[in-house]
């Protein structure tokens, strides 16, 4: 009877454990979490792994593609390509040995003629098992994208009720939590062609019941709001042809109201979320503007993207050119080319280009410290537990602790290329390689 009441104690101590895991697990329903900042709240994440140890489960993709894959409940989603498209050999960031590897083809592997579609595939955030695959056949003529990516490079973004996904063919879909489709548009047929240089990459957000879009192409610029239930449109502001973006949008809460927030070539530049309304604008001029800004404690921080370019913390609340009002500073030079400032505990954190990681005071932008640790880093960090993660595209991932004096903690290298950016819920991490995601963590 004793052996039987402890086995019995055991198993509900263990199911309340699971229970307590689960319930706090936070949801990562976009690109770059929650809020956008690509920092978690979550503690005891994995420090260490290698492709045989801190493994819980690696599943492989019916496509490719280098979206970040998100998380709601119990479901992992990511989206990618089956199939290859018109492409062209772009600038390379990496030099070296390092290099090699990080610098191929996404395509190389695709069949050549095969028909091009799009996929959403859903993933058991326990397991790793296929729940369910919906896909979407590509439409019109397709745009030519930098080989180093496809027309599957914005990441989905989730409400718990439709997934939504954004392909650079401009086509737009969202479906059900089984994977049925609600609703499509194709943006390119509607308004005009998605032909930015080396491909559309903006990831689509949601605010209040409206999926968003930034639509700013050669042919036409735009930002785009529609019903998230239904796909009709809300509200569409042009902007001057020609004005180019990369970066993803965020929406940031102002000292009035909510603010959209647009990196884009011509500068910084704010909306109201609600009407598409200009609120203010800081110009600075940026061939590719790529990373995207965050938001803590009423401060906006963002880097303007392309060669060493600057990075800059600005209040929101302006109206008109706030470049001698609202700037709080500025640094010029030394931010990446491609990924996202993290902010975590009161530091900014970068991760260049060259294998250079540079840590900022957030009040001041005075740097704290600059190391070269080598990699080439496309994703952005995220940050939480303590702990910095910087994915490499060679497949590594620097894990740096937190704080005012530079310190590795761990150095995991996986087998596959780390375009994406990772997902954390769950006490777990997400990476998705060119072809798979991985489950790091218990």
């Amino acid at each position: 009877m004793r052996i039987a009441t402890r086995i019995t104690w055991l198993a509900v101590t263990l199911a309340v454990s699971l229970l307590g895991a689960s319930a706090s697990a936070e949801n990562w329903p976009q690109w770059r979490g929650p809020a956008g900042t690509g920092a978690s709240s979550e503690t005891r994440l994995p420090e260490s792994w290698s492709d045989t140890r801190n493994i819980a489960w690696k599943t492989r993709l019916h496509g490719v593609g280098v979206s970040s894959p998100i998380v709601w409940g119990d479901r992992v989603f990511v989206t990618s390509q089956v199939g290859s498209g018109p492409s062209q050999e772009g600038p390379r960031l990496g030099q070296g040995e390092e290099a090699s590897p990080a610098e191929r083809s996404l395509g190389s592997g695709a069949a050549q003629g095969q028909e091009v579609r799009f996929l959403i595939e859903a993933l058991n955030r326990a397991n790793g098992a296929r729940a369910w695959t919906f896909e979407l056949a590509a439409e019109g003529t397709l745009p030519s994208v930098h080989d180093k990516h496809n027309l599957a490079s914005a990441s989905p973004v989730v409400d718990g009720e439709r997934v939504y996904a954004v392909f650079g063919s401009g086509q737009v879909v969202a479906v059900n939590m089984s994977g049925r489709q609600i609703w499509t548009r194709n943006l390119a047929k509607e308004y005009a062609p998605f032909d930015i240089n080396w491909g559309a990459a903006s990831s689509p957000i949601l605010h209040r019941g409206s999926l968003i879009v930034v639509c700013y192409h050669d042919s036409a610029s735009y930002l785009l709001a529609l019903d998230a239930r239904t796909g009709k449109p809300l509200w569409k502001t042009d902007r001057p042809k020609g004005v180019l973006s990369y970066s993803t949008p965020v929406v940031v809460p102002g000292p009035q109201s909510d603010e959209l927030i647009v990196n884009s070539s011509e500068g910084i530049e704010s909306y109201d979320p609600a009407t598409g309304g200009a609120l203010w604008h800081f110009d600075e001029p940026s061939r590719f503007p790529i990373p995207v800004a965050m938001h803590h404690d009423g401060v906006i921080y963002l880097s303007r993207g392309y060669r060493s370019g600057p990075y800059a913390a600005i209040r929101p609340g302006g109206r008109g050119d706030i470049s001698k009002t609202h700037v709080v500073w500025r640094v010029p030079t030394g931010a990446p080319y491609i990924s996202s400032l993290v902010y975590y505990d009161g530091l900014l954190y970068m991760a260049g280009d060259v294998g250079v990681i540079t840590c900022v005071d957030a009040k001041t932008g005075a740097q704290v410290w600059r190391q070269r640790l080598g990699g080439i880093y496309t994703a952005s960090p995220a940050a939480g537990d303590g702990k910095i993660y910087l994915l490499g595209e060679s497949g590594e991932t620097l894990v740096l602790r937190a704080g005012r004096t530079p310190e590795v903690l761990a150095r995991n290298r996986i087998d596959g290329r780390l375009l994406a950016s990772p997902a954390i819920s769950g006490g777990r991490i997400f990476l998705r390689t060119d072809d798979h995601v991985v489950a790091i963590g218990r």
